[in-house]
């Protein structure tokens, strides 16, 4: 199976483009290649049951964050804080690095 390639990495700022969220930013905690989606720190929380058991005897009720697909969301460019879409180019020392489309400024 040949493997996707995306311009969302973990660690990256996103800006969430559609949903409920829209609007909100948040950082990437887990892209899962597969499914084309991304965990987002503080983005599209969601409410689980937990029943006590011998390992957790408290339960309750835990907020957790669920994934989002990969098309809703755009990376926050660095250095003017605005979503911006994501290219490749060689850098100096001639390895490809993601740059943003709209500053040109190379992302980490």
């Amino acid at each position: 199976m040949e493997r996707k390639k995306f311009n969302i990495r973990k660690g990256d700022t996103v800006k969430v483009i559609a949903g409920d969220d829209k609007g909100k930013t948040g950082k990437v905690l887990e892209v899962i290649t597969s499914k084309s989606r991304v965990v987002v720190e503080g983005i599209n929380i969601i409410t689980k049951h937990e029943k006590p058991s011998a390992g957790k005897p408290e339960g309750g009720i835990k907020k957790t964050e669920a994934s989002v697909h990969i098309s809703n969301l755009m990376v926050v460019d660095p250095a003017s804080g605005n979503a911006t879409r994501v290219g490749r180019k060689l850098d100096d020392k001639g390895k490809l690095q993601r740059y943003a489309k709209k500053t040109g400024e190379f992302i980490k």
